[in-house]
């Protein structure tokens, strides 16, 4: 007896072909077809215990299809496959009701594993999913295999509550994934609400997530609400959880735990209906060994480990990554750009410390600052190759900083010799140079942040709040 009827959906003859034969040798019996309408009629007709179709048919698009199969047969899985590997592809699949999306080109026995567990699992009506507003917004990019599970397991999560812990080197795009879950999951009409750990100085983090009473320390002339509050019904993403301290380590877990926490100076416990995300690029378990962090803690947090890949990992990204970057640019009133395959591939060979965050900065920055409009491997070949140049036993004087500068806006407004640059030229010049100015500023004083912030004639704190917002990478050299 066959294991189950599968019906098979591809206009592409040889991509059937090879679905049928594995399938069959898995024991399946398949019947496949070319087109949506005869797939349609087969569903219509009571064929069939799970559907493998493609998005893109000659008759009907599957996105179109799937509402109308997913009302006549509620039960029925259905694997969607997609040539088209975007975000977006995932989160409309998962929207509609597709039980897996599956990127070309797949593993065949991955496919096999994914029919056996939705032939096998208890068929139950899904409940519909919320629509986000916006379907063409694009917050994740990449084609790579390894965003493709990315996006899969996103599009798993997003109509759960489940803890989420999110790994991956800074500038990965770890809010950037927080945000996702919470845009298209089932509490995006609640807040989200996001605390930086790091950001905060450690004797009001717990005043910070949980809020505080009238007079429970000095200072504390009102009561104030925390994150926690603010972020009831929706999400709470709690950044650089590695560096949250162990008192508050303490209070986060009686909330997972209890599913309550008390303001600080309060006694009534409040109870909380938050979803919580936490992110880090810190190893967690190793600060667990150090007994920086608790380990049930750890385990109440990472119910789903997420790891954002580093951009060095998936360099195929790339090319997406930059039109994308530029076409934010554009948006914002800076010039078009497009960029050569010769830099494409200088880049790629690049090895992008500042991973996703570095790209976006150089994005706009060749925006900006460069005139053609078609950004040629020379360029990037000088932006990659020439970091700031500081002597070891020289540090940079204010006149060298200041020559940077001035070269960074004349190469600026050179672009513009016939013409007006856009609007809002301070607050865009002060993006473009502040970066590669502070960037310069700490290479010269060996990462030093007190002679750095004498050096820029900054306050010490303020230096440190621009690094933070900025994400500048702080390397620390003896001498």
């Amino acid at each position: 007896m066959p294991a189950g009827s599968i019906l098979v959906a591809d206009d592409d003859a040889a991509i059937r072909t090879v679905l049928n034969q594995a399938l069959s040798r898995a024991g399946y019996e398949v019947r496949s077809t070319g087109n949506a309408a005869t797939l349609w009629r087969w569903v219509s007709q009571g064929e069939g215990d799970l559907v493998i179709t493609d998005v893109v048919m000659p008759d009907e698009n599957a996105f179109d299809l799937l509402p109308r199969i997913k009302k006549l047969r509620p039960n029925l899985p259905v694997l969607i496959m997609s040539a088209q590997n975007t975000f977006m592809t995932a989160i409309r699949a998962s929207e509609r009701g597709a039980y897996e999306y599956l990127p070309k080109p797949f593993d065949l026995k991955e496919l096999i594993s994914i029919v056996g567990r939705a032939l096998s699992e208890p068929k139950e009506k899904p409940t519909d999913a919320a629509k986000p507003e916006d379907m063409d917004s694009i917050p994740l990019v990449g084609r790579s295999a390894a965003m493709q599970e990315i996006y899969r397991l996103v599009a798993r999560l997003m109509q759960t509550d489940l803890t989420v812990m999110i790994s991956g080197e800074s500038g990965t795009g770890k809010e950037l994934v927080a945000r996702a879950l919470h845009d298209y999951g089932k509490r995006r009409s609640g807040q989200f609400v996001a605390i930086n750990m790091a950001a905060i100085p450690r004797d009001l983090i717990e005043s910070e997530l949980f809020g505080h009473e009238k007079g429970a320390f000095t200072g504390a002339n009102t009561r104030s609400s925390g994150r926690f509050e603010q972020a009831e019904g929706g999400t709470l993403f709690l950044d650089e959880i590695g560096d949250m301290p162990m008192e508050a380590q303490t209070r986060l877990l009686r909330v997972l735990q209890q599913g309550e926490y008390t303001t600080v100076g309060g006694r009534t416990p409040i109870k909380s209906d938050v979803r919580i995300i936490a992110a880090t690029n810190k190893d967690l378990r190793q600060l667990i060994q150090q007994g920086l962090f608790r380990e049930d803690l750890f385990f109440r947090l990472n119910v789903v480990p997420l790891r954002l890949p580093p951009l060095r990992e998936r360099v195929e990204d790339i090319p997406d990554l930059i039109r994308h970057f530029f076409t934010l640019a554009e948006r914002e009133g800076l010039p078009q750009k497009q960029i050569d395959q010769a830099a494409l591939e200088r880049m790629k060979r690049y090895r992008w410390p500042g991973n996703v965050r570095e790209l976006e900065n150089l994005a706009r920055r060749l925006a900006a600052l460069y005139p053609q409009e078609t950004i040629t491997s020379a360029v990037i070949d000088a932006e990659l190759s020439q970091p700031v140049a500081v002597s070891a036993d020289k540090p940079a004087t204010e006149d060298a900083l200041s020559a940077a500068v001035e070269r960074n806006l004349t190469r600026y407004f050179a672009g513009f010799e016939n013409s007006l640059p856009p609007p809002g030229l301070y607050h865009r010049i002060l993006r473009e140079i502040e970066y590669p100015l502070l960037s310069a500023a700490l290479a010269a004083t060996r990462g030093n942040q007190i002679r750095a912030a004498d050096l820029l004639g900054l306050n010490r704190n303020t230096l440190r709040k621009k690094i933070r917002d900025l994400d500048i990478q702080v390397i620390r050299t003896s001498g």
